[in-house]
């Protein structure tokens, strides 16, 4: 029964010395549970380089991706304020702190200006880990200044789509950013501005039902969750069972509410071969 005893030969560490795995050098995917760097990771566009399932990533990530180098980060002054005096278990002047010291984001939506194989683009990014990407006043705001810079420039805008919606602390105040954002984008679509949608996992609530349903162009990342109400709301209020893949990406293809989906590694030559048509049109 020799493999029960401690070999007194060898390499032996005491127990002193030992030391945990730092965090954040692995990921697990969440879909098959392979086990990846997170430098593998993020070297395959933040895919599991098992199954190609599309982590959740932020602006950051996706400006990386996207831009051709250099770009412009924009209305960073713009921020939320608690008008209501909200509180619940925490007010909203603590969340909005918490949020903004977690991800070292302003708030929920990022605009910047650059260029993608060489032709200008504003690009507004959404950051589903500030407060689960929820629609604010700041983040309407940001919309509209973007479009402002667009009409100004003449040069497309695209918003990249993560959220759960209307930001439940700001109230009716939140809900008006649907009517606000939806108007501005009438400018662009008169002044024949390009607008593209990329709605990324997860695009509900307020936001599937204003802004991100109105590009010229709508698609999405494979297997992105889409749509109003969440699956489990819809199966208890209609009592019955959903179809497979209900609200994700390949089924809205499939129904007519995308035009295409495209993986996260070819979306900068696809965005550039959109820019390229739309530029040919003009």
């Amino acid at each position: 029964m020799g493999w029960f005893r401690r070999l007194k030969d060898g390499i032996q560490t005491a127990t002193k010395y030992k030391k945990e795995t730092p965090d954040g050098l692995w990921y697990k995917c969440k879909s098959c549970s392979h086990l990846q760097t997170t430098k593998e990771l993020a070297a395959n566009h933040y895919k599991c380089v098992d199954c190609n399932y599309h982590t959740r990533i932020g602006s950051e990530e996706y400006f990386q991706i996207l831009f051709d180098g250099a770009y412009e980060k924009h209305f960073e002054d713009i921020r939320s304020v608690d008008m209501l005096g909200f509180t619940d278990l925490k007010s909203y002047k603590d969340r909005l702190a918490a949020a903004h010291a977690k991800t070292d984001e302003t708030d929920a939506i990022t605009v910047a200006s650059g260029k993608i194989h060489k032709r200008e683009i504003v690009i507004a990014a959404m950051d589903f880990t500030f407060i689960g990407g929820s629609m604010g006043s700041t983040v309407g705001e940001r919309i509209s200044r973007a479009i402002d810079l667009c009409l100004e420039r003449r040069v497309p805008l695209m918003i990249i789509s993560k959220s759960g919606g209307a930001r439940m602390m700001e109230s009716a105040f939140s809900l008006m950013q649907m009517a606000k954002t939806s108007a501005k984008l009438s400018l662009m679509a008169a002044q024949g501005i390009p607008y593209l949608s990329f709605l990324t996992d997860p695009t509900t609530g307020g936001v599937s039902a204003s802004y991100a349903m109105l590009g010229d162009i709508n698609f999405a990342e494979p297997g992105a969750l889409i749509g109003f109400a969440g699956p489990r709301v819809i199966k208890e209020t209609i009592k019955k069972d959903l179809p497979e893949g209900f609200q994700r990406a390949e089924f809205l293809l499939e129904h007519g509410f995308l035009d295409f989906i495209v993986d996260r590694a070819e979306l900068k030559d696809r965005l550039g071969e959109v820019l390229d048509i739309f530029s040919a049109a003009a």
